[in-house]
């Protein structure tokens, strides 16, 4: 391990829910909560107003209603939200070559590999400075740990937040970890600290007093192993800057179980499309497709079929999910489905035969972003149109978000990230004069933009910095 805390972990504080309450001016400082708001709906990011509620990220939308009635519950915006995390990446990208992200608004960095910190207070210097630059490209908060090894800076990161920085100086980690509880450890869920627990053990350092013999025969060779070296502070896993794909996969949670067997077709083929959209997206094909069901029961079933060779074909795709389909009995009705492709290559087999001839295959019916359904499956226009949160701009009131919609209205809060709380206005939802727009930038840079002017419209999917 490391002599010096150069392996920074940036953790953004909340980030869906901050990216929302930076957004709309009206939720800053209350409970926020985004995820799926459909009845079997989870939290994605709860702000932490809401968590004081007991809010948390995964649980059912249903619990988390009832522990905070009065919060407000918004859609994701997910393309916004990776546009503003392109933004902190470029920043961490700044200081290493070695940058491993983990999701959205969570990612490692070697500072050593960069040379952009060698020592404790050169670490800590860069650390600041990366927070500050965050606030000022983003308008957001993050988190900072820093230490000699990925897992204790990730530990710090967590000890920091809210918008905080914490160092664990090396040499101190056994002291730092000792009283902490079993579930700090990576891979250490309810399960596994249950059964710690009633072992007797409840702390980091009473799995260093049990020995590394009990760990094995309380969790197996591996698990034992691995959790005895944690416990001591041994981590020598490097930052890794790229990785590997293994596989590409599209699912959906309907709100009412499908027991139509045509319609579970018709969702198989048009997530097989969705899929594809994805692979081609990457630049990738694959061997092995894989179907996912999980029935009435909770019951999950996989099926998987593997072709002689790589593709990004939709018919091929389809067809194979098709016949994966076939094999699964579906007429108690069916909650989730999901189609995947794995083993994943970067050419296709269809693209050796087409290169030899000059030419590329046509793809297999079309590949459209949503599929038409039969008129009785199709949502409503109020919910198709005005998710809960999602930017629509006025022809006479200019830009705001969508509070909530339903019985043909749906209501509307005007305001922009760098105004004051706006006025609510209800419209019809066939309104022509009202129509969805693209989320304005948090940082902004001309008077225009505060205002949702041209320069800050409909166009401004990005975040600026302050500077010029």
């Amino acid at each position: 391990m490391r002599t010096a805390p150069t392996i920074l972990h940036l953790d953004m504080d909340a980030f869906f829910a901050s990216v929302e309450q930076a957004s709309k001016p009206s939720l800053r400082g209350k409970a926020v909560v985004v995820g799926g708001l459909g009845p079997r709906g989870v939290v994605a990011t709860a702000s932490y107003e809401a968590r004081v509620f007991g809010v948390h990220s995964a649980m059912p939308m249903g619990q988390a209603r009832r522990l905070a009635p009065n919060a407000a519950y918004l859609v994701p915006r997910f393309g916004f939200y990776k546009a503003i995390s392109e933004r902190v990446m470029e920043l961490l990208r700044a200081l290493s070559p070695l940058v491993e992200p983990l999701s959205l608004d969570e990612a490692f960095v070697d500072l050593e590999a960069g040379g952009a910190a060698w020592d404790e207070q050169s670490a800590r210097l860069v650390g600041g400075q990366l927070r500050a630059d965050i606030r000022a490209v983003t308008g957001l908060t993050g988190s900072v740990g820093l230490a000699a090894s990925k897992m204790l800076a990730k530990i710090a990161s967590e000890q920091a937040k809210p918008d905080g920085l914490v160092v664990i100086e090396p040499g101190t980690e056994r002291a730092m970890l000792g009283p902490m509880s079993v579930r700090t450890l990576p891979g250490v869920g309810p399960a596994t600290g249950d059964h710690l627990r009633r072992a007797g053990i409840t702390t980091i350092e009473e799995i260093v007093e049990a020995g590394e013999d009990e760990m094995v025969r309380l969790l197996g060779k591996s698990h034992g192993h691995g959790l005895y070296a944690m416990a001591l502070a041994r981590d020598d896993r490097p930052v890794v800057a790229e990785r590997e794909a293994k596989s590409v996969s599209v699912e959906d949670t309907y709100d009412v179980d499908i027991h139509d067997r045509v319609r579970v077709g018709l969702e198989v083929q048009r997530l097989a499309d969705r899929c594809v959209r994805r692979l081609r997206g990457a630049g990738l094909s694959g061997r092995t497709i894989v179907l996912k069901v999980r029935r009435y029961d909770f019951s999950t079933l996989t099926r998987s079929e593997t072709l002689r060779g790589p593709t990004d074909d939709p018919g091929v795709i389809r067809e194979a999910a098709a016949r994966l389909l076939d094999s699964v009995d579906t007429t108690g009705g069916v909650r989730l489905l999901g189609v995947g492709v794995s083993g994943l290559a970067d050419y296709t087999q269809e693209d050796l035969f087409a290169q030899a001839a000059g030419e590329r295959p046509e793809a297999e019916g079309p590949l459209e972003e949503d599929a038409v359904a039969p008129a009785e499956e199709q949502p409503a226009l109020a919910e198709r149109r005005w998710p809960a949160g999602h930017d629509v701009r006025h022809a006479l009131f200019g830009h705001g978000w969508v509070q909530g919609s339903g019985l043909g209205r749906v209501t509307v809060r005007f305001e922009t990230p760098g105004s004051e709380p706006g006025r609510v206005r209800t419209f019809r939802v066939d309104d022509p004069d009202l129509e969805p727009a693209d989320p304005l930038p948090l940082v902004l840079s001309t008077p225009e933009e505060s205002r949702g002017g041209p320069e800050g419209g409909a166009g401004a999917v990005g975040v600026r910095s302050a500077a010029p």
